[in-house]
């Protein structure tokens, strides 16, 4: 049974947690708080719990949760054979973070980098393993997306690779390779859309539910750009598209004053209960598939 860290117990290092736990690997989930690591926990019993609501697999909740030991020192991973990093999309965070791993990881772990925008070489560049350094993009929520981008660094070796692609499979991804450039495949198209839908809120040009009706019935997406904003979170957004700014220099990116005042204003989409729109709905609607569950 392969043992995997988890750094970051947010919404994605959550979903990550849950998906490893659900196919059978071990799972060590670090945060600094343990507040977070609670709320995760409970997090994905929800959402094991929902698993069949949702139109996923049934989901052996017991299991699950017995698999995940959580934790905020890095000790915790002396044995695991990958770790998922998580964190956020800041480089003076991630920067200082590596040679930590280092330290706490044994020599054959192999570092995973789930970011949406920060080149993988760029992070190989800060540990002493750089050969075992690889990108994966995820896509959110976790467990219900069946696809990544897979993203070798300069440095990343063929057994790293190898190794990877393996985990990814067991944990029932289909790993899509693509090349070590800021912001990848995905990123580079979706955050100049979402940034752009949120420029024309912002000029007054249309609404957040004009713009998303405009995509769902004019080009048949099942989400909205502001909505999958919403989905993501506004603030991962506003981090994203200021990190592939600053890699490339080009005006395109220029971050919506928008998204940098919504994030400063604590409206970061679903996971707080407010973004482009209220999910004061969205929380009932939840906690009535709760009871239903429980029943």
């Amino acid at each position: 049974m392969t043992t995997v860290g988890v750094l970051g117990a947010g919404v994605m290092g959550t979903g990550v947690a849950q998906n490893l736990a659900q196919t059978g690997h071990r799972v060590v989930l670090i945060d600094l708080s343990p507040h977070i690591l609670e709320h995760a926990l409970a997090q994905i019993e929800r959402e094991a719990r929902m698993s069949r609501l949702l139109g996923g697999p049934a989901v052996d909740v017991p299991s699950v949760l017995s698999a995940i030991t959580t934790g905020t020192e890095p000790d915790l991973l002396a044995e695991a054979d990958f770790v998922i990093e998580n964190i956020t999309e800041d480089w003076d965070r991630k920067r200082r973070l590596y040679p930590t791993l280092d330290r706490a990881c044994p020599p054959g772990t192999i570092y995973v980098v789930n970011t949406s925008a920060i080149p993988i070489t760029k992070v190989a560049s800060v540990t002493s393993r750089p050969e075992q350094v690889i990108g994966v993009h995820f896509m959110n929520p976790v467990p219900m997306k069946e696809a990544v981008e897979l993203i070798p660094g300069y440095h990343t070796s063929a057994r790293t690779i190898q190794r990877t692609r393996a985990l990814l499979t067991a944990m029932g991804k289909k790993a899509i390779e693509v090349k070590d450039s800021c912001g990848f495949v995905s990123n580079r198209v979706l955050m100049l859309t979402v940034n752009e839908a949120a420029y024309l809120v912002y000029e007054g040009v249309a609404s957040a539910e004009t713009v998303d009706e405009v995509f769902r019935s004019c080009f048949g997406h099942p989400m909205g750009p502001l909505e999958t904003a919403d989905l993501i979170g506004v603030d991962t957004i506003l981090y994203s598209v200021e990190v592939l700014y600053q890699e490339f220099a080009d005006s395109k990116y220029r971050p919506c004053p928008l998204l940098r005042q919504m994030t400063d204003a604590g409206l970061h989409g679903r996971k707080t209960g407010k973004g482009f729109y209220s999910y004061d709905e969205y929380g009932r609607a939840i906690r009535a598939a709760d009871r239903a569950v429980a029943a």
